[in-house]
């Protein structure tokens, strides 16, 4: 399991967007980049909704959304995300060079590419299920922001490629290494708890709502402790 394919096609969906955005230049105009990410928004909404279809016991998704959503706003993991995003930026700001401003496309893009609950999701339903969708889903998305990213920042949001491929790679061979002490049950409430996560990402995309994604990152991890729970109960 978690043979990083995912995340190899996400790093080259990156590369190649980043390559056609310098080429470009100009820009894609505003109503075609707009009309497609709203297809691949719906796109990521349906894939959302297959992977929440395999739960065996829905009560388990909605409690584990409800206790991983509180711990994960108790922490405010959202707005310590978008701090950090903020800090780092401030940090590479304030300078017109040519190196700060490859500095800046390299971190804002890598923040896009990385700071997420795709990125989280995505690694971890390829290690522990060897089906890099949601991955795949992913890169068409990031393909796109490259490209739209680079006609206007240039050619360092193509470096941003490199900190994806570890972050996630990493988290697919973690995953991958807890996956054989995971029973098919485990899997599929995690999945599915993931999914919906995954499909309020995609309402995000379309601006139909503003939910903290990042505050329910936790669901998953209450998911896979309760399934492991009832399994030993039963």
């Amino acid at each position: 399991m978690g043979n990083l394919t995912g995340t190899i096609v996400n790093a080259t969906a990156i590369v190649l967007g980043a390559l056609a955005g310098v080429a470009v230049r100009r820009g894609l105009p505003e109503r075609v980049s707009e009309t497609v990410m709203q297809g691949l928004s719906l796109s990521v909404i349906l894939l959302g909704i297959q992977m929440a279809l395999q739960t065996k016991n829905p009560l388990i998704v909605i409690g584990s959304l409800v206790v991983g959503g509180a711990a994960g706003a108790a922490l405010d993991i959202e707005g310590r995300l978008a701090a950090f995003a903020r800090r780092l930026e401030a940090r590479i700001g304030g300078n017109s060079q040519s190196g700060a401003a490859l500095g800046r496309a390299f971190i804002t893009a890598t923040l896009v590419f990385c700071v997420g609950a795709m990125a989280v999701l995505g690694s971890i339903e390829d290690g522990l299920t060897g089906q890099p969708r949601t991955l795949f889903a992913k890169s068409l998305l990031d393909g796109i922001a490259s490209l739209i990213f680079a006609t206007t920042m240039g050619i360092g949001v193509l470096f941003s490629a490199v900190p994806v491929f570890l972050y996630q790679g990493t988290l697919t061979l973690a995953a991958g290494a807890v996956q054989p002490y995971l029973s098919p049950w485990v899997v599929a409430e995690l999945t599915a708890t993931g999914g919906l996560i995954i499909a309020g990402i995609g309402l995000n995309l379309l601006k139909v709502s503003k939910i903290r994604v990042g505050n329910l990152l936790p669901a998953i991890f209450v998911a896979a402790l309760a399934t492991i729970v009832l399994e030993r109960l039963t």
